[in-house]
């Protein structure tokens, strides 16, 4: 869990301060502490870190691989060929996954611009 702390924050390209800072009642210290093993976050700041970097207690804790939160399933009926798309879209590096994204949105952009 402490790596997946550090992770997003550097994913997001801020410092222990910054994220001290937004959190609020924290201090930059106690983010250090998180990332090198020396104390635990207590269940308000771990839903708070979760809220922050919009994924889940469970991403943090190591509960799950699954970064993002994702809305429930049951509402998008997905067919069966979504789904595979869905499993083979999760498997993928973050960075395929951006290029897969990018590719989507200039289909999209060409349809918009032919109506």
């Amino acid at each position: 869990m402490i790596a997946k702390i550090k992770y997003l924050r550097n994913k997001k390209g801020i410092s222990q301060e910054k994220l001290a800072n937004a959190l609020g009642d924290i201090s930059q210290q106690s983010i250090n502490k998180y990332e090198n093993h020396k104390i635990e976050p207590d269940i308000q700041m771990l839903i708070k870190l979760a809220d922050y970097f919009d994924t889940s207690v469970d991403f943090l804790i190591g509960h799950t691989n699954i970064e993002q939160t994702i809305d429930s399933l049951t509402e998008y009926h997905l067919t069966e060929k979504e789904i595979s798309l869905v499993d083979s879209f999760r498997k993928m590096t973050p960075h395929q996954q951006d290029c897969i994204k990018e590719l989507l949105l200039s289909f999209t952009e060409e349809n918009q611009q032919s109506l």
